[in-house]
Parts: structure tokens; sequence; C-alpha cells
């Protein structure tokens, strides 16, 4: 009790202080006004009257700010009361004085994981690997397989054949076209193939072909699916609603998509999925090991590992592993993983290391088919007379496959990209293979037991023989990145490939989240409004949730390994992008409906009509590939409303951006009455032609958490709006500059050769004049690095492979620095607001840009490029960060936004093996410095040298990399990147830490990228007197701690009505691990969490939970922990640790 009364008497003094303190101020700056002009003439009056509204203007913001204080020492006090009431933890505001030495309480030191003496550390492994690439034999990236024939005596070995179909949701066909031409005939041929014979088994794995396929069967069929899935023959696996692609994809969408195939699952077929299946994804992650753990799978398969790296495991017997988190000390995170040992998921390379053996064995390439075995010898039809030949023949595969791994249970899979189709496949597949076995079973000196099998049946019985045998299975830490499948082949292109679409699927991915988050709280909202658990009657909110399950799918089917990856055929790409496209469009509508519910003071002059919604969004997307557009809007005298919506978390201070009809232009909130600031820019036509009829405004925002934020709109007086000042650098011809409402300036002599330098209170950088790139960065604190921006040019190989959609062949010579045969014109812009440099170069606009604004947004620098290559042949462009931190031959890149990884830069590699996918951070430091990137979408990531980090902007390839695709990538758009550039001291923790040292995101890297990644969300009201009276909605009565980041609120599905909302949501919270070592001097306006126990009805107060239960990652039912449905009375404390994911099932009152 002590406690919370001295922090209730110290908020007391720091109110009165700060409101004193503020009154003083205020006298003594009119004070000197006067004394300054004790005699001004009239014309001066306005000009004191207009710096004196500044300084008012300038207190506001003050009281603002100490506004903020007071919340976040109320949040401590809450915090406080929370934990020391419950003996739980208290959060910790990092306006809480620390030394440099002391590390914040809750981050995350760097250290190095050590595990059991048999534990794999993939970082060493590749150190170890020679990479060479010799001739094995018949296995030709391996090595010769003997077994003396006795070794199966005591424990036969057991053998279990998986029949599957690998069916791409899009590649070479769309989507659509593969389910009318393939998929629907395989499932319908699975159904009556499988009933035939209660031996026969399969698995399959797409849930957006299987959902498709249930749509168009009756009610018989369906009850004989369900038989089949209950018998065991028939096993979903992994249970995704694609196979995802692990490198490019944000770990928000491949949960979505986790989840959004487990609920159709549990809905329709009552099961749930126990293993994973990943046969086609170019690459592993262990993000996605993660998801798949925390959605109650217990086992999972992957494929495609560097061939080096499958071979190094086969002569260690470590195909199979507990594959654990590189940040989880404990084996808590642990999942079981069979690595595929050989070239390729076909039936060729799965029976055994001799592909000229196994090939014989596809009965689908039986004499007279379409589909044939390159080697030559064609598989036989099975009969008495050739049967013990051929058991024999097979045998010999298995038994040596089986000597790679540690268990007599052998995993074989039967199966290829859409097989099954035909019935007569399924016949001869089937029936050849039931005779071998019955001949393995007639033989029992052979000492084998082979069948059918399930992923289910193969991993119940490898760990029972485990268990048995008393063995463990090593641990392994790392990722299977990057990925090559021979030779000199690696697949770092589709890191990059089709950047358009890879930064769409992010803006639909933010829109997603935006939306769930808002139509879960305005129908909370409406129920609680109505009082007797009902919706305002004109509100559509099933059409609404409709939209909102297509928008999931439609990101869903994006995250398939054919679709982010940029490595479909154009007309499936086109598909693809239109899904998305129209997707946000509908997401917007939800937006728009919830938002205008929510903003009504009076509830009843609600109603919805869908011709002529009552807000608009503020640009336009007008087609699957061009970039949105703002609409200008046109001003007068009467205020136009715009609507804000913050989708974080955090209260936020941001610049809004709209364009507008007028040079001048005053903006308001509409709550306070206080003008926010504001500066107009021009709207560039061309690089030196300013727009005169639009003009681009943007005003700083003061956003809580969640909120709609209103704010008026008006033409203001000539002249009475902040302009921004230009000035142009041109080292070639003379310029014409057309900008009749500004300020325009071309320096001369020296001072046009002079650096640029922009600053603000947090940094200044340095650019080229000549360029306009960036040279240096100095921090507040001192710290000052080299930064040189520079842009490269890629070619590809004389040889006969070259680059191509998956593959990164490039030439010889490396990348090349890019040159202009014209300079480029360089265009400084300063304003009140933020200040920026753009460099218009023929084949990209570069613009840095520095935000004058106090909060975490002031602290870095935003890049943004738009590239268009559309006039090149066979390059590729990259943009370089050239530094001097003493980073060595490390560097780090996140996998999927979910965790750091170390990096190590290998000479003994060729240079696209180098080359790592990066979804949205990359970082290189040394023991007083770290330079972080930070990126609002995917792409090819490298250190090749100390001090340099580069990412692929875009690729153009004239031709076919031979992996299938049949085409190049010559569908180049005008393309636009975003990235946030951070330069942070370290101390403290930083000394640096030997080994596969473990890193994460420093606290203030993560709210920038949070930032980046979800940007407020801007609409606009009609421009009409007759408005209905908006109020702004605020859901919440503080920030969340910033480690803690609300992944989701998603509305679940009815349980009883199909395709409605129900009264459920659930509830994603994502604690971040961040980095001890790098605080920044002035503290960051939020608290963080010290403890482990989180107080859930204080951190969304005043929201109220009528029922809270904690579930598994997909919130199935059946994984609800048992503890949570006791604690349904408040206060509901629940332990979010540093980088776990906790899924609630919740009611919100």
């Amino acid at each position: 009790m002590k406690t919370s009364r001295l922090l209730t008497v110290l908020v007391g003094g720091v109110f009165c202080l700060a409101v004193m303190s503020l009154y003083r101020m205020l006298e003594l700056m009119q004070g000197a006004e006067l004394q300054e002009h004790p005699d001004t003439p009239g014309g001066q009056v306005d000009n004191d009257l207009s710096r004196l509204q500044q300084k008012i203007d300038e207190l506001e913001r003050l009281l603002s700010d100490n506004n903020r204080l007071v919340a976040t020492l109320r949040d401590s006090l809450l915090q406080h009361k929370a934990s020391w009431g419950k003996g739980g933890g208290a959060n910790v505001s990092s306006d809480s004085a620390h030394s440099p030495a002391d590390t914040l309480p809750g981050c995350r030191l760097a250290n190095e994981m050590k595990d059991e003496t048999d534990g794999v550390q993939l970082l060493d492994v590749y150190d170890l690997l020679p990479f060479d690439n010799p001739d094995g034999g018949a296995w030709k990236q391996g090595f010769e397989i003997s077994y003396h024939g006795n070794e199966w005596d005591e424990q036969p070995l057991e053998l279990f054949l998986v029949p599957h179909s690998h069916n791409d949701p899009g590649w070479l066909k769309t989507f659509d076209g593969y389910y009318q031409d393939q998929t629907r005939h395989i499932l319908n041929n699975m159904l009556i193939k499988l009933s035939e014979d209660s031996r026969r088994k399969m698995i399959w794995a797409e849930i957006s072909y299987f959902s498709k396929w249930w749509n168009d069967i009756d009610e018989q069929k369906r009850e004989m699916v369900k038989r089949l899935v209950r018998a065991g023959q028939l096993e979903l696996v992994t249970g995704g609603w694609v196979m995802a692609d692990e490198a490019n994809s944000h770990y928000f969408a491949l949960l979505d998509q986790l989840i959004e195939g487990h609920q159709w699952i549990q809905r329709h077929l009552g099961v749930k999925p126990s293993s994973g299946w990943a046969v086609d994804p170019f690459g592993h992650s262990p993000s996605m090991a993660y998801l798949l753990k925390g959605a109650g799978l217990q086992d999972m398969v992957i494929q495609r590992v560097h061939y080096a790296v499958k071979k190094h495991f086969a002569r260690q017997q470590t195909l199979e592993f507990h594959w654990r988190q590189s940040w989880d000390p404990s084996p808590r995170s642990d999942i079981t993983c069979h690595m595929m040992p050989f070239y390729s998921y076909d039936v060729p390379h799965t029976c055994g290391p001799n592909p000229s053996v196994c090939c014989q064995f596809d009965f689908h390439r039986l004499p007279g088919g379409r589909v044939y075995c390159p080697w030559r010898i064609s598989p036989q039809p099975i009969t008495e007379q050739n049967v013990q030949e051929r058991a024999l023949l097979l045998l010999d595969q298995y038994r040596q496959k089986s000597r790679l791994f540690r268990s007599p249970v052998l995993l074989v899979p039967l199966g290829d990209d859409f097989r099954f189709t035909d019935s007569s496949e399924w016949d001869a597949q089937f029936s050849n293979y039931q005779k071998l076995f019955d001949y393995f079973d007639q033989h029992p000196e052979l000492h084998i037991k082979a069948r059918f099998g399930t992923l289910s049946d193969y991993f119940t019985t490898l760990h029972q023989r485990l268990s048995a045998a008393g063995s463990t299975l090593p641990t392994l830490r790392g990722d299977f990145f990057t990925y090559a499948d021979r030779d000199d082949h690696y697949w770092s292109g589709y890191f990059t490939s089709r950047p358009f679409y890879k930064r769409l699927d992010r803006t639909m991915e933010a829109t997603l989240r935006a939306t769930e988050i808002l139509f879960s709280l305005t129908l909370a909202e409406m129920r609680r409004f109505h009082g007797n658990g009902q919706l305002a009657a004109d509100f559509p909110a099933r059409e609404h949730f409709q939209r909102l399950t297509a928008g999931r799918r439609n990101l869903a089917l994006f995250q398939h390994h054919d679709a982010v990856t940029g490595t479909a055929r154009d007309a499936v790409v086109v598909d693809y992008g239109t899904r998305l496209l129209h997707s946000i469009l509908n997401m917007r509508q939800v937006l728009q409906s919830s938002a205008h519910w929510l903003l009504l003071l009076d509830k009843s002059e609600y109603h919805h009509d869908q011709s002529k919604p009552f807000l608009q969004m503020d640009d336009v997307i007008s087609a699957q590939d061009a970039l949105p557009q703002k609409t200008p809007l046109t001003l007068s005298d009467e205020p136009r409303s715009l609507i804000i919506f913050n989708p974080t978390e955090q209260l936020r201070t941001s610049v809004i951006s709209i364009v507008v009809d007028s040079a001048d232009a005053r903006v308001v909130d509409t709550q306070t009455g206080r003008p926010m600031a504001a500066q107009i820019s021009a709207v560039w036509e061309e690089p030196s032609r300013a727009s005169t009829e639009s003009f681009q405004l943007d005003f700083v925002a003061e956003l809580p958490p969640l909120s709609l934020a209103v704010y008026h709109v008006t033409k203001a007086a000539v002249g009475s709006t902040h302009r921004a000042q230009y000035t142009f650098y041109h080292h070639g011809n003379p310029l014409t500059i057309q900008s009749e409402h500004f300020q325009v300036s071309h320096p001369e002599g020296p001072e046009a050769d002079a650096p640029l330098l922009l600053s603000n209170k947090h940094v200044q950088m340095w650019s080229s004049p000549e360029t306009g790139l960036l040279q240096k960065l100095r921090l507040q604190s001192g710290l000052v690095r080299q930064l040189q921006v520079q842009f490269l040019w890629y070619g590809t190989t004389s040889n006969r492979d070259k680059s191509g959609a998956y593959l990164f062949l490039p030439g010889k010579e490396g990348g090349q620095l890019y040159t202009s045969s014209e300079p480029p014109l360089v265009r400084v812009s300063r304003g009140p607001v933020f200040s920026d440099i753009t460099s218009c170069f023929r084949h990209f606009t570069h613009r840095v840009r520095l935000y004058h604004l106090d909060g975490h947004a002031g602290r870095s620098v935003e890049i943004s490029n738009m590239v268009d290559i559309r006039s090149e042949v066979n390059r590729e462009l990259a943009m370089k960060l050239v530094t001097d931190v003493a980073n060595g031959n490390r560097f780090y890149s996140d996998l999927n936004s979910f965790q750091m990884q170390q990096r190590r830069t290998l000479a003994k590699l060729p240079l696209q093996a180098n080359f790592y996918p990066m979804s949205s951070a990359s970082f290189l430091q040394d023991s007083t410095s770290r330079v972080s990137l930070l990126s609002a979408q995917s792409q090819a990531v490298a250190s090749l040298t100390p001090g340099e980090l580069e990412v692929v902007l875009d690729r153009r390839l004239q031709q076919d990399d031979n992996r299938g695709l049949g085409q190049g990538v010559t569908d180049n758009k005008l393309t636009a990147s975003l990235y946030h550039l951070l330069l942070e001291d370290r101390r403290g923790g930083a000394q640096e830490v030997g080994g596969a040292s473990v890193e994460h995101l420093s606290l203030l890297a993560h709210l920038s990228s949070l930032s980046l990644c979800h940007p407020p969300i801007t609409m606009v009201a009609p421009s009409n007197s007759q408005l209905p009276k908006l109020r702004p909605f605020l859901p919440l009565s503080s920030s969340m701690p910033c480690d803690l980041h609300l992944l989701n609120l998603r509305t679940l599905e009815d349980a009883q009505e199909a395709e409605t909302p129900s009264q459920e949501v659930a509830l994603l919270l994502h604690r971040k691990g961040f980095d001890c070592s790098s605080a920044p001097d002035t503290p960051l306006q939020c608290t963080w969490s010290a403890h482990e126990e989180v107080n859930l009805d204080d951190l969304f107060s005043p929201l109220r939970f009528r029922s809270v239960r904690q579930s598994g990652l997909t919130l199935l039912r059946e994984d609800d922990k048992p503890e949570s449905a006791q604690q349904q009375q408040p206060p509901r404390i629940t332990r979010l640790q540093p980088m776990e994911i906790t899924a609630f099932r919740v009611e919100i009152d």
C-alpha cells in the first residue's frame, strides 16, 4: 500500500509542477515578446500574434507530452497495484533512470545457447562443411551406402509407404485452373479408391483445395470423407490453407493461413492435424516449426535443404532431430523433424539412394503412359513370375535408405505433383505395391513389414521404437537457408522476384489486421451499446464477416510457395494480384462501415449504404498492378472531417499525409480545437515541375492506441501554412523549375559543392550534393558513423544456366556500381514537419527523409525507392549501405519478422549463396554501434564485405532457370520499397558473444518496425454541412507495454450458424524479445514488461472480458488450457514469456 500511496502523491506533484511551470513559461514568453518590440507598428502585430500562436501551440504540445508522462506514471501505478496486489510482475517505464551499464529489465542478453553434447547448431555445420560436390555414384550428391544384411534380425524393418499428391494452389495454371483440370478428379478418385480397400492410405495438405472440393460434393460423399478420416485412411497433414513459403512470408500471414485451415478442418471434420508436411518450400524456417508446435503438431517433414547439408546429416544419422528455437533454453518449443535425404519428393528420389531403381517402382510410369523414366529402365507390372526379383531389388533400396536413420522405422513417400488424377494410376500404384507387400509378409526371413501408411502411422511407430530402445534424437537450432539443389544453383533469386507483389502482400496483411481489430471492437461495442448482445439492425455484420473470411483466404492463398515467392507464370501472378486487390477493397468497406458506426455520437443516425459509403479512403488503387494514388480533397471554409485509425497498440505521433486543392490549409483536433503542426509541400508531377492544382498537406497527429481520431481540415488564409522550401542541385545542363507556390533556390559556386545537411533533434545526416545519396549519420549522443548509400547492377553469368525466377546466378564481376550518363536531379525540401532529399535517377527515384518529431519516429531515417527497370535486359538492381561498422563476417537478418538469425558470410561459398531472405529487418553491429535496416517488404539481403549491407530491389530476367516455370521474369512494374534506417549506440551488454549468439532487435527498432508495417489509415467524411456529429473512438485507456504486440483480434465463426460472426474473438499476443545493449539516451515514451506475469484486464482496460480461455495458436477448442477455464473472474493474470505468442479465445463484454 505504501508504494501505491507514494506513487499517487508523486503523480499529483508532477502534475502540479508541470502546470505551474507551463504558466510561468507562457508569462516569460509574453514578457520577452513585449520587451523585444515595445512599440510595434500594426503590420508587425499580425506577425507577432502568429509567433505567439506558434508558442502557444508549442506549449500545448508540451502539455500533451506532460499528459503522456502522467499517463505513463498512471500505467506504472496500475501495474504496481496489479502486481504487488497479486505478487505478479510490474511493467517498467523507460522513464525510470538507468545508468548506461544497467540492462533494461525484461530485455534479452545476447547469449550463446549450449545444448547437450549431440546438439547441432547449423551455423557451425556451415563453418565445418567444405561445400564441395564430389560424384557420389548412384546417389550423385551422397555416398555409397553399405549394409551386412543382418542389421534387421533383431528389429525388423518397418516400412510405411505414404501416398501423396502435391497440389500447388497456382503455379503454371491458376488455382481455379488446376482445380478444374486436376485437383477435383484426384479427390473424387481418392474417395472411391480408398473406400475399395481399408489397407489403402493417403495424406492431403492443401486445405484451400480440399475446402473448395468439399463445397462441390453432396452430403453422402461428405460422410464418406469423415469415415475415411476416422478410420485413419485419409490424413490431413499440416492443415494450412496452403503449403506456405517460409522465406518471404510474415509470421502474421503464416499463422493466419494455419488458423484458417485448422478452423475449417475442425468445423467440417472434427479433427486436428498432428504432423507437418512441407516438401516443396525452397528452404525451411524455424519460425514455421514454432507455429506448428504452438498449433498442437508434434512432428513434421521437410525436404528442400542444401544437398551438402543433407549429405552431412545422412552421414551423422541426424536426419531426424528435435528442432528447437535458437532463443529457447528449454525443450518447450521442440518439434520432431524428419528431413528427406535425397534430391526430390518424387518417387525416383524417395524409395532409396538410386533413382534409376526407384523410378522402376513408380507404376504411373508403366510403358504406354504419358510419363516415363529418364534413366531408360521402365517399371514392370508385378506378376507371380517377377515378384521375387522385383521385391528384392526394392528391398535393397529400402535397406540402404534405412541405414541413414537411427531407428528401423522407414518413411517412403509415394507421389509427386498432381498425382493420382486418373483412376488407372490409383489401380497401378496400389495393386502393384500390395503384391510386393504381400510377398514381404510371406517371407519373414526378409525381416521387413511393409504397408501403406500416413504420417501419423509413421511417427507413432517411430516414437514407440525410439522409446523402447531408450534412444533419443539430437536437438538442432538454426534455419535451412539458402537452399541449393545442385552445383552452385542457389535459390536466392526468389527472395526478391516480383517485388511489386511482395509489397502488395504486406499492404494486404496490414489492411486485414487493421480490419479484423476494428470489426471485432465494433461488434463488441454494439453488443455493449444495445445491452442485450444484439448488433445494430442496419449493420451488415454477416456480409462483412464473409468479406473478412474471403480476405483471410486470399492472403492465405498468396503465402503459397509459388505465390509470394514470385515464381508463378505471368497470368497466375495477375490472378493472385487481382485477388489481393479485391480483398483490400473489401477490407476497406468493412473498415469504413465499422468506423462509421463507432464514430457516430447518435447511433440512430447510422445507415448502411453500400453504393454510397459515409466514409471514403484517402487514396485509390485503380488496378492490381498500380500503386495507390491519393485523391485530392476539395477544401473550403466548411471543415472536412478526416478520420485516422491507429491500428497499433501504442500511442503514436504520426505524420499524416493527404493531398488538397489549396496551398493553405489548417488542421484542428476536433476534441480540443487545437491546431496541429502542419506543412504544405509540392506534388511533383515531374522531377522539376510541381502541380499547380494539388498540394501535399502533412500534419502531426497524436493517435491513442487502436483509436479513431477525428480532425477538421479547412482552407486557410493565404500564406498562413508553413510551406516547404526547395533547393535544387543539378550538375548538368541548366534546369527550369516550375513551382509557382514555393520558394526555390539553386546554389551556385562553392555552395553547390558543400555536403547537404539535414537534422532533427535526434539525428544529423550528410549527403552528397552530386547525387543526394546519404554519406554520414551523427546521433545526439555524439556517435558518428559513415553510412553511404550506393546502388549496384548485377548481371547474370555467361554460362548456360542463368538467373531466373528462382535462381540467382550473377556474373563473375559481381555487383557493379550504378552509373548514369546524365547526373541526377537532386531536390532538397525543408519544412517544420519533415525535411528530405530526393534523387531522381533514370531507373529509380530515391528519397531520404527526417521527421521533426519527438517520439521514436524522429530517430530513424526513412528511405523510399521508386524503381523501374523495365528497359533492362538480364539485370538486377540492389541498394547497398557502406558503413564503418566493424562486424567482421557476421550480420543478422530476420526470419518471417518473428526472430533474428545470425548469418556468416563465407568466402568458400559463391556470392549468391551469401544472400538470405529478409522479411522486415537486418542489422550490422560492433561493440559500440548497431546499424539496422527495417523494411516494409521482403527481399534478399547480404553483407558481402565487412561494414556493408545490401538489399536487392528488383530483377528482370529474360530466361527460364530450368525449375519447371518455363519463362523468365519480365512482368516488372513501377515498384515502391520503403525502409527505416536506424543507427544506435551499443553499451552495457555489448560484449561480443562467441559462437552462434542469439540477438534481438532493440525496443526502438521494434517500435520503428511496427509503425513502418502498420501505418495509420486515413478516411474522409463527405463535404457537406449536414454531417452528423462524430466523436473519437478510444477503446484503450493507455498503450500496451511496448514489447507486447497485439498480433490480432480476430472474430471467430459462429459454431452453429456458418459464415456468421460469433461472440468469440481470437486474441493473439506476441511478447517480443528485445536487446539489452541499445537503450536510447532520451527514454522512449512507453513501458515494458519486467516480469512474465501480465494482467489482461488492466492491459485492455476499459474493455472488459466476459470469458478468457487460453488456447493453442490455431484456437481449437480441444487445445484450450484446462487451467484457463477456471480463471473466469478478474484479475486474469497470464504468463507471457519473451518471444512467445499466446492465443486466447475471449468474449468481450
